[in-house]
């Protein structure tokens, strides 16, 4: 069943945005911050928790993966069917406060057990996080500036990572990993009142022509026939796919990057909070945003953006990627860290605007859950398990360089998101002609 591409000409400058979607849009973005943040401390901190915990290479690569993943993943589902029906706002509260009292309770783990119960609780309450705010920002804002608005939502991920870089590795540099998982956990308890008060539901589909299925009277999307819209439509199989291959590369160096900076290139906690927190929050930042500003100005010229854009983005980064890994010194590694930290994400904001776009309003929640499902269950869950459980294989014959080993298997996976993006842009074509056709 093709769902409804609502589009507006590049004249088109569509409805006047009001401030009070501005400002639901910066509180949304400031609980992806957070969101991000929770997530991402376990890797920020392996360093201080392996020394504490006794905890190997491959059980941080489990639990910030794989364990995480699969309730993140799985209950983002049920939790997205949930949304389309009732009210996005107090799920999205509901879950960031559940989310930030499960990074306070990593704080307490006295054994590798309790953080991974934890770090699962976390996947649990944060499953509730994107999909909501993905379809509450797609009704606040009308089709031609959604791009730009979910590039600054999508700020999130690398805002967050350099914030708990940069708070993080300093409240644990000054007290303990502790005292960082605790402090951050509270802020979010707090931001999760301040959203059920302060952001209103909007009215789902008021931005957008109502599709031919979906008439005034007509019941909403049922669960299956959501699903079923979903896997049967080649072009979002294809950008999930494209985006699950991407993410194994970015999961699995964001859960690694810190540990293999201060183990294998002698980077300390101090520098980290400085100029990696720098590299990650202006790179993945700039990556992101760009990528959702250059898609509102491609996409009305050719469909085909969402997926060249991300190409010619991935592909620029391998040489470099290669040449960070291959560094002899931290200060050389990070420079040729900044292409990849900037190409890498240029995916996040086409992909997502263009799954927003290409379904009915009562099925945004849903469909990016669905997104969210396949993505992160292959990039979250399996790019940091991949990840450690190579550099824990290559602990004998490499014992001081095997997470360097490691980071050069993710090599193959570039080629593999470069591939299935250009098939992606081929399917655009397609249903571009077939449109035009008609």
């Amino acid at each position: 069943m093709p769902g409804p591409i609502v589009s507006a000409s590049p004249r088109d400058t569509g409805p006047v945005v009001p401030p009070r979607a501005w400002l639901a849009l910066f509180l949304l973005a400031f609980v992806y911050i957070l969101n991000f943040l929770d997530r991402q401390l376990l890797a920020i901190l392996a360093k201080p928790i392996q020394d504490d915990l006794g905890v190997t290479d491959g059980q941080l690569g489990r639990i910030g993966g794989l364990y995480f993943a699969l309730f993140y993943c799985v209950l983002a589902i049920p939790i997205g069917w949930l949304a389309d029906r009732t009210n996005r706002v107090r799920i999205l509260s509901l879950a960031c406060g559940l989310w930030s009292a499960a990074t306070i309770a990593c704080g307490f783990a006295a054994s590798y057990p309790q953080l991974a119960v934890a770090r699962m609780a976390v996947g649990v309450g944060e499953a509730g996080g994107v999909p909501p705010s993905y379809a509450i920002i797609s009704d606040l804002f009308p089709p031609n500036r959604r791009g730009t608005a979910l590039g600054i939502y999508n700020l999130g991920p690398p805002l967050g990572q350099a914030l708990g870089v940069a708070f993080g590795a300093s409240i644990a540099a000054a007290y303990s990993w502790r005292d960082a998982f605790m402090s951050l956990g509270a802020i979010g308890v707090l931001m999760a009142g301040i959203v059920y008060l302060f952001v209103r539901e909007p009215e789902r589909g008021a931005l957008d022509a109502p599709p031919p299925e979906q008439r005034p009277g007509s019941s909403p999307a049922g669960f299956w026939a959501t699903c079923k819209m979903f896997v049967s439509r080649p072009m979002l199989l294809l950008v999930s796919l494209a985006c699950a291959a991407t993410q194994f590369v970015t999961y699995a160096m964001l859960n690694f990057t810190t540990l293999f900076l201060m183990r294998e290139k002698g980077m300390r906690l101090e520098d980290v909070a400085v100029y990696y927190a720098l590299l990650v929050g202006l790179g993945i930042g700039g990556g992101i945003y760009a990528s959702g500003w250059l898609i509102d100005r491609l996409a009305p010229r050719s469909r085909r953006a969402y997926a060249l854009l991300p190409a010619a983005g991935l592909g620029l980064a391998v040489p470099f990627f290669l040449l960070f890994v291959h560094a002899l010194d931290w200060p050389l590694a990070m420079a040729f860290l900044t292409v990849p930290t900037v190409c890498n994400y240029f995916y996040l904001s086409p992909s997502v605007t263009l799954v927003q776009q290409s379904v009915r309003p009562d099925q945004r929640v849903l469909s990016g859950a669905l997104l969210l499902l396949i993505m992160n269950l292959v990039g979250l869950g399996l790019g940091p398990t991949w990840l450690g459980a190579a550099s824990d294989y290559f602990r004998t014959a490499y014992p001081a360089h095997r997470l360097e080993f490691a980071f050069y298997t993710l090599t193959p996976f570039y080629f593999v998101a470069i591939g299935l993006f250009l098939l992606l842009a081929r399917s655009l074509g397609r249903e571009a002609r077939s449109e035009r056709a008609r």
